[in-house]
Formats: structure tokens, C-alpha cells, sequence
């Protein structure tokens, strides 16, 4: 018998992944890219956080980095056929990454629709018997992992039907990075790859994606002495006052003034936590049953191996604690075997992939088994990770044994159980 043709895939990128374009110029004008960051002109208006402060304008997502996802597209759409002429179809999914990730998500389930109906028209598709069965696989990279889980959440609970075969997540924090924190607080982080701005901080703070990145991993946050306090960072109330000063003055600057500007930082502050709190809640709740899917459908890889910001320290008074952002808490404590120090265990959770502390990147949808961990730090160009992907969604055995993975921090190998049969466990060699 013939095997099925693969699924279309949609590949979702992180934030600040994909172009921004102003489409109230005729050219339109690009805003943002890989080249340009124009942070004058992202930035949203203080009294909806829906558009620019720099009006009028219509800024609206255009393409997904090139210099970082098109190799990886490039590879599936190649690796995923295994005929010439009968091509897999892979869809980048360029998203307006400053918006909640509510919108972000309704807006990937028509997408997922689209993809569904276009392949349907292909002939080899239809020759295949794909009306019979139309879903997608989706692949997503940093935040489009949260975007991803968020979508099939909404789509399960609307009763709609899923349309969604298997699933791959790169390095998502789906609980949360520390770069989020930094990047509010300094406009300094590794999230999203560029470098500070003059206004990338006042930008950050009313940016309503980057709060949904914000750790709430158990220990995420803790005393001086590195012991853990009962704190949340979706609590606006423990962040420094000079983040709602600066806001304050933002609203000055760009906003209509009808209310005191420091009752409007204040209360747009509060509601960017609380939104993010709530998805977050949201996320925390989701189960694959609840999409139709179970954990062999959902490659989660996790990075390890690099130094990366695991905890917080919070000093100051117990009413106003201050964030200590030393580097004493980049920390890399990864040990596939024991060494000579006894106070190191092997396989610490106290890594990450220099970006994403590994205990921000645990589903609550998976088990610790079933997450595949790859060191060194994670890029979306890694072959081996084009290989790892194609495998999931196509369940072809590996003949050259050239992928492979980690059990997570405190999985035995005998107990790790990754949705790819028979990855080699490279920590055993």
C-alpha cells in the first residue's frame, strides 16, 4: 500500500519573528524586519492598545524572518515529500506579535481553515482521499508554541472540529521566560534577538504579547538567599514604580488625557498582568484529549546545556520588593552524568537554552517523560532538529541514526517515553 501524503504544515515563528508593515503608505512601508526596528513606529497608543500611537497608520504583520525560518521551510517542504511531484505544502504564519495572544490565536484557526481548504484543491491531495480527513500539522517555534497550545484550546472548547494531526514545539516557555521580565524592565533581553533601543523599553511595557511570556514556574521567584517566595510576577504590584512612571509619561506624551495619566499607567499596567494571567491560567488547563490528541502527537523539545536566567531574587521591603538582576542566577548546571561534586546532581533542572529556562519550557500538557531535550541551546536552523521534526509528523524510521535526544532533569532513560519511536538517547552513549 502507498503511504499518505504528509499534512500541510503551518510553521508559527516567536516574537518578534515576523515583519511589520505600515500599509497606510502607498508603497506600503516596512516598520520592522530583520534590518529595521523602528520602535517610533510600533508602538501602540496608550488609550487602545489595538493600534499605534502614531497615527494614522494601519501596521500589519507581512512576512516571518527569513534569516531564521527559512532554512527550516525550506528543509520540510524538501524532507516531507517523498516524490517530487507530489510537493508538501509549508506555510510560514507571519503574525502581528505585539498583540494579546488571544487575538494571535483566532486569527492561526482561520489559518489553519485556509491551509485545510487550499490542499484540499491539490490534485494529489484529493487523489490521496485528503477531503476525507483535511488537517494540518503545526510547528512552532518560542512564543508560536503558546500560540499553538492557546488555538487548539479555543478550537476544542467552540466545539469546532480541530483539524490538526501532530504538533512540534521549539523552546517555547510556556511558563515563562526571564528575558520577558528584563526586557520590561531594562528593554535590555536575548528575547527576540536585537538589540536595545532607545524607546525599546517604553515600547516593551505596553506591548501585551511580551507579559505573556512572563515565568510562573514554581521557585520562578525568591528571597535573597535563593529560597523560594509565594510571589507572583502577574502581581503588577511588585514590580519596581518607575515601570508606571515611565508609562505615566508615555501617556502623557501620546495619549487623549481624559484621565489622570498615573491612574491610566496604573490601570493599563494592571490589565496587561491580568490578561496574561488569565491565558496563562488558560494554558494550565488545556489537555491534548481535549484537541483530540494524544502525547505521541506533540513533540515538545526542550533546550538544555547553555547558561540561562533560572530564578529572580527579589530584595527590598516585604510591601515593594526590588528585582535583583544580577548574573548570579544564569546558571547552567546540566550533567548527563555525576562529577566530582556531590552538590551537583546530574541532570540539574537549573539550565535552559540561554533564552528559556528548562523549567519554563514544561507543558502542563505533557509529562516530564515525554519532553525530548536537545543541548546545546536550540536554533530553528540545527539539522538534526529538521531531521527530529520530520520523523514526528511523518513517523519514518530513522535508517542512518542521525537524530537523537535527551531524556528531561531527573528522567531515567528506561522511563523516557518521546513521541518518536526509537530516538536514540544520546545522554546513554
Amino acid at each position: 500500500l502507498m503511504a499518505k501524503l504528509a499534512a500541510p504544515v503551518v510553521v508559527v515563528p516567536g516574537i518578534t519573528a515576523s515583519y511589520l508593515r505600515d500599509s497606510y503608505d502607498l508603497p506600503p512601508e516596512v516598520v520592522w524586519s530583520v534590518l529595521r526596528k523602528d520602535f517610533e513606529r510600533v508602538a501602540l497608543h496608550p488609550d487602545d492598545l489595538r493600534f499605534e500611537a502614531r497615527e494614522p497608520a494601519r501596521v500589519l504583520a507581512d512576512q516571518v524572518f527569513e534569516i531564521a525560518y527559512k532554512e527550516l521551510i525550506s528543509e520540510l517542504r524538501h524532507n516531507l515529500a517523498e516524490k517530487d511531484d507530489k510537493p508538501v505544502p509549508v506555510y510560514p504564519f507571519a503574525y502581528d506579535w505585539r498583540q494579546p495572544l488571544a487575538t494571535i490565536e483566532e486569527e492561526l484557526s482561520a489559518f489553519i481553515d485556509e491551509v485545510a481548504d487550499r490542499t484540499r484543491l491539490l490534485r494529489h491531495y484529493d487523489a490521496d482521499g485528503y477531503s476525507a480527513d483535511p488537517v494540518v500539522n503545526l510547528v512552532g517555534h518560542s512564543m508560536g508554541g503558546l500560540v499553538i497550545a492557546g488555538c487548539l484550546k479555543n478550537r476544542a472548547n467552540s466545539g469546532a472540529r480541530v483539524r490538526v494531526a501532530k504538533v512540534a514545539t521549539l523552546a517555547s516557555p510556556f511558563r515563562g521566560s526571564f528575558e520577558a521580565v528584563l526586557k520590561i524592565v531594562t528593554g535590555t533581553a536575548n528575547l527576540g534577538g536585537s538589540d536595545s533601543a532607545s524607546r525599546e523599553r517604553e515600547v516593551a511595557r505596553l506591548t501585551p504579547a511580551l507579559y505573556h511570556l512572563l515565568p510562573s514556574f514554581p521557585g520562578a521567584l525568591t528571597d535573597p538567599f535563593g529560597a523560594p517566595v509565594n510571589l507572583s510576577l502577574f502581581d503588577p504590584d511588585i514590580w519596581q514604580p518607575g515601570v508606571v512612571k515611565t508609562i505615566a509619561e508615555y501617556v502623557r506624551l501620546h495619549g487623549l488625557n481624559k484621565k489622570d495619566q498615573q491612574q491610566q499607567a496604573t490601570e493599563l499596567f494592571a490589565g496587561l498582568h491580568q490578561k496574561a494571567r488569565a491565558h496563562r491560567d488558560r494554558l494550565e488547563s488545556f489537555a491534548l484529549s481535549d484537541a483530540g490528541l494524544a502525547a505521541t502527537d506533540w513533540l515538545c523539545v526542550v533546550g538544555v546545556g547553555a547558561k540561562t536566567r533560572v530564578r529572580l531574587r527579589l530584595r527590598g521591603t516585604d510591601s515593594r520588593p526590588e528585582f535583583d538582576l544580577a548574573s548570579q542566577d544564569r546558571l547552567d548546571e546540566w550533567r548527563e552524568k555525576p562529577d566530582s561534586n556531590p552538590s551537583t546532581p546530574p541532570n540539574s533542572t537549573l539550565t535552559g537554552d540561554g533564552t528559556v529556562p528548562f523549567q519554563g519550557a514544561v507543558p502542563a500538557f505533557l509529562k516530564l517523560e515525554n519532553l525530548v531535550c536537545v543541548c546545546p541551546r536550540i536554533l530553528p536552523n540545527m539539522d538534526m532538529l529538521h531531521r527530529l521534526i520530520v520523523r514526528h509528523l511523518t513517523g519514518r524510521p530513522d535508517k542512518h541514526g542521525n537524530t537523537w535526544g535527551r531524556p528531561a532533569p531527573g528522567v531515567s532513560g528506561k522511563n523516557w517515553d518521546p513521541p518518536i519511536a526509537g530516538l536514540k538517547d544520546k545522554s546513554a552513549e
